[in-house]
């Protein structure tokens, strides 16, 4: 499933005059197989690009503002690129910081703006875990870019992005989600080492289906609890660094190394380091299990870094323990876990390809019948990145 281009098109052509938008920029949303609260501790993750994405019909104007209207809101704002400041602006998350904050970093970068108009319309769930604000910013950048006659370099603009979303809007996440928004590869996951931006693809097996199940929970990442468990973890690194100087990040720390300093951190903070350096792990064992088609392995990777992430990170709900619970009990499933930052969003399920109709059927009417009658359940395809598409 994607976004009918004619849609975007129509919709730029009702709201800016009968005017014909010369260029369509698209992001897509994405998944994230494993590796989950490992990215802002520099460690390694494998997520893909996926067929739900944001649009943006897009044209100049001669003066230096964005006229922007978003069809999720229904809602027009103006965003004057010549007052763009970040005081008073960092916190909030309303749809306009991130258009706004994307344009003020592409500025803080040296890129020179033309004034634009632009229609946004996305499929992606907003708050479900798929990353709707990473790609709304990519989306953004590429239409900035393209009106702007600035040249488009896919890690440069993820980094603007990210800056966007740390500093602008106030949440301080990792760069995942911009940079797969804007490097996903057809067919692949990306083995993505936070560190050095090396990325490795890795094919899908046709044979098998990631399936996505939204719980309908909505959460913001910009919550207490979300920084409560960054905090816990830069605590721990603290006192290992004390021991060892050479530590940069969790990434760098062994488990022998963490229970070494266990009569030193809270439990809280032990709990938390400790997911964070067994799921900087899985990763790499799950793209190798994959490689070499081994389904078993590659799911009890994916049902332990759930139960890691709700026993250890406590990051999950019961709405996501419940629906992963009846994934793993339905036929064609080799494992399930919840997706994103957690406290809400969706889950994903590694299912065979030619189960995934009745997966589908199955896992839904079961979690309406036990959960909220809300969310969606829906196989997902493998995607390019940031792109501009013709008129």
């Amino acid at each position: 499933m994607s976004v009918d281009p004619a849609e975007v098109v129509n919709d730029f052509r009702q709201a800016f005059n009968g005017q014909s938008p010369p260029l369509i920029a698209r992001a897509p949303g994405r998944i994230n197989l494993i590796g989950e609260h490992t990215d802002y501790h520099d460690g390694f993750v494998l997520p893909a690009a996926i067929d739900r994405e944001v649009l943006i019909a897009a044209g100049p104007r001669d003066d230096q503002t964005l006229q922007v209207l978003a069809t999720a809101y229904n809602e027009h704002a103006t965003i004057d690129l010549r007052t763009l400041r970040v005081a008073g602006v960092a916190g909030k998350t309303r749809w306009t910081d991130y258009i706004a904050g994307t344009a003020w970093a592409l500025g803080e970068a040296g890129h020179k703006l033309v004034g634009a108009n632009m229609a946004v319309r996305s499929d992606v769930p907003i708050g479900a875990g798929l990353a709707s604000s990473a790609c709304l910013e990519m989306a953004v950048a590429r239409a900035l870019c393209a009106n702007s006659g600035i040249p488009w370099d896919a890690v440069v603009m993820a980094k603007l992005a990210r800056k966007a979303e740390n500093a602008f809007v106030g949440v301080q996440c990792g760069i995942m989600d911009q940079l797969v928004s804007g490097i996903g590869v057809a067919g692949h996951a990306l083995l993505l080492d936070c560190r050095s931006l090396t990325v490795e693809p890795v094919t899908m097996p046709v044979d098998l289906s990631v399936v996505v199940m939204d719980t309908g929970i909505r959460r913001t990442l910009d919550t207490t609890e979300y920084a409560a468990r960054r905090d816990a973890c830069t605590v721990a690194l603290r006192v290992i660094q004390e021991r060892q100087a050479n530590i940069r990040t969790l990434r760098d720390v062994d488990l022998p190394l963490l229970e070494s300093i266990r009569q030193k951190v809270s439990i809280a903070a032990f709990r938390r380091a400790a997911h964070v350096i067994a799921e900087n792990a899985r990763p790499v064992q799950l793209a190798a299990a994959f490689t070499i088609g081994d389904w078993q392995l590659a799911g009890k990777l994916i049902n332990a870094s759930h139960a890691s992430l709700r026993d250890l990170y406590e990051v999950s709900t019961p709405e996501l323990d419940l629906i992963t619970d009846l994934a793993k009990d339905t036929a064609g499933c080799y494992g399930a876990r919840m997706t994103g930052a957690g406290f809400g969003g969706s889950a994903i399920a590694l299912v065979t390809s030619d189960a995934v109709k009745s997966f589908i059927s199955h896992v839904s009417a079961a979690y309406r019948a036990k959960g909220p009658s809300t969310g969606e359940v829906f196989a997902c395809q493998l995607v390019s990145g940031a792109s501009i598409l013709s008129v």
